[in-house]
């Protein structure tokens, strides 16, 4: 997914009003600041790889062929849902067996393993290696989030603040990333002489492997908090963590990265429909209020799945699109040539468009909702604005595509990097929002179950956006019309399910009972 606005987190312990005493740093606790470089870390190991992922798998798998971006999206797609899929476990690892020290170091491991993996010229290998990615996310990603809150007492005002400085890590690691893989790739090591992009993959597990190191000699700061419970102490569930993580966690995750995506969709869509029903029971159980809440979450859910489904053609789509359709010479070609190694634009840079513009666009979206007082947007309708940016970014490429293609088929570069700024708005008028709006809509005793239907309904948009983007490339590649066919579609399913949420608003307002 993009650089992360709130990262998901799971449903931690009750937090003890009173935390250890930390030494401050600038205002805060000294550990958030290990936690914070511990998260940059993983975060370019995990940004690193985005942008290569898909051209790789179409020139090492598919010897180039442009019939190779179909199923390459489609597994860049698997591939994210199962990511967030796997977040779902990561709660229950941490509190019933190792503790939140243990389950991020873990799964560090596990993704360092899986990340040196993916750089094996060997398509099984290279699936394994996914799989042994996402067993480590599960472990690592949630927890870590979970470590921030536990370093401030109940109603410490600088908990927030915190969080958006943890958030910056994410942001910076997200944005550096492609800049740094790109320049190793093509300036340091040479791409064109050794397995396409293969350095990509070696200097993202070099990535998190820094993250590792950097959490393993910084957790005696954290001064107990995250350590397993006294009948966790051994290392006999560590053990078993791990075993169970190589021989029953990777096996599954790696049958579903090698099904059929259309399958997988119908599993992840199963995986939702049952603990929606049981929220909706329980919702019933506790009486009106709470059932109109849950059904109200739910509806946000389904808008959720069309947003991140389109959203995602960051990583798949877009990609194809920048390296064959964009017109990437802007006229800096020393510039370029010296840092990049290249004359163009590196299809690379544009990962980094979106981090750009969360870290400037954030405070002003965030002044704009203060500024706004009684005004400022309801929640069904802020999920609205980011639908409708959301499809603002595809008509701008509906216009490109039939009105601005040159004599050799491509499209101005400044179209595709607007494209990544308006989606930036978007998502900030709804991923803020979400993790939040779930906490206070869920039935009080089935919470952790609700954040795991948050991630799920990501989980099946992104599965949604490897098919679409699919369906963008064909059977024999993208084309200026086949990209220009499926935007269109992008655009009046985004701004049609936009102004729909608008509309029913109210509606779903009233179902909130004056959830903020």
């Amino acid at each position: 997914m993009s650089a992360d606005v709130v990262e998901p987190k799971v449903a931690a312990p009750p937090q003890s009003p009173s935390p250890p005493e930390f030494a401050q740093i600038l205002g805060h606790p000294k550990p958030l600041w290990m936690l914070f470089m511990s998260e940059f870390w993983e975060r370019f190991a995990f940004y690193g790889i985005r942008w290569a992922m898909v051209l790789y798998i179409v020139a090492q798998f598919h010897g180039g062929d442009a019939a190779g971006e179909k199923p390459a999206s489609e597994l860049y797609g698997a591939y994210l849902a199962l990511v967030y899929a796997g977040a779902i476990f990561g709660g229950y690892v941490a509190d019933k067996l190792i503790g939140f020290q243990r389950s991020i170091l873990v799964g560090a491991v596990f993704m360092s393993v899986g990340l040196f993996l993916l750089a094996l010229p060997s398509e099984p290998l290279f699936k394994l290696g996914l799989a042994t990615i996402i067993v480590g996310n599960g472990l690592f990603k949630p927890i870590i989030s979970t470590m921030v809150g536990k370093l401030y007492a109940q109603g410490d005002a600088r908990r927030d603040s915190g969080f958006t400085i943890f958030y910056m890590g994410i942001n910076i690691g997200a944005l550096l990333a492609p800049l740094v893989t790109q320049f190793l790739a093509k300036k340091v090591f040479g791409i064109e002489d050794m397995p396409a992009y293969k350095v990509v993959f070696i200097a993202a597990g070099i990535g998190m492997i820094l993250s590792l190191v950097w959490f393993w000699f910084g957790r005696q700061q954290l001064k107990g908090i995250g350590l397993p419970a006294p009948h966790q102490a051994g290392m006999r569930n560590v053990g078993l963590v791990l075993v169970a993580g190589a021989a029953i966690g990777i096996p599954l995750f790696y049958a579903l990265l090698t099904i059929d995506a259309n399958l997988l969709q119908a599993i992840l869509m199963a995986l939702f429909v049952i603990p929606a029903i049981m929220l909706v029971r329980e919702g019933m159980v506790e009486g009106h209020v709470a059932r109109d809440k849950v059904f109200a979450m739910l509806v946000i859910f389904v808008f959720n799945v069309l947003f991140w489904m389109f959203f995602e053609q960051a990583g798949s789509s877009f990609n194809f699109l920048a390296d064959r359709i964009v017109n990437r010479d802007i006229g800096m070609e020393g510039m370029f040539q010296a840092l990049a190694g290249t004359n163009d634009f590196p299809v690379s840079w544009f990962q980094s468009v979106n981090s750009v513009a969360i870290i400037a666009l954030a405070p002003v979206l965030a002044w704009l909702w203060v500024k706004m007082g009684r005004n400022n947007p309801i929640i069904p309708r802020k999920f609205g604005l980011g639908l409708i940016f959301n499809g603002l970014a595809f008509l701008l490429l509906m216009v490109a595509l039939s009105s601005m293609v040159d004599g050799n088929g491509k499209i101005p570069f400044w179209t595709l990097f607007m494209v990544y700024v308006i989606q930036s708005v978007g998502e900030l008028c709804l991923s803020p929002i979400g993790l939040s709006m779930t906490t206070k809509l869920a039935p009080s005793r089935l919470a952790g179950m609700a954040m795991g239907c948050w991630f799920l309904s990501i989980a099946i948009g992104n599965n949604l956006a490897g098919i679409f983007a699919g369906r963008v490339s064909g059977e024999g590649g993208m084309t200026v019309e086949s990209a220009h066919a499926g935007y269109t579609f992008g655009f009046w399913a985004l701004v049609g399910s936009g102004v729909l949420l608008f509309v029913v608003a109210p509606l779903v307002n009233r179902l909130m009972h004056g959830v903020k």
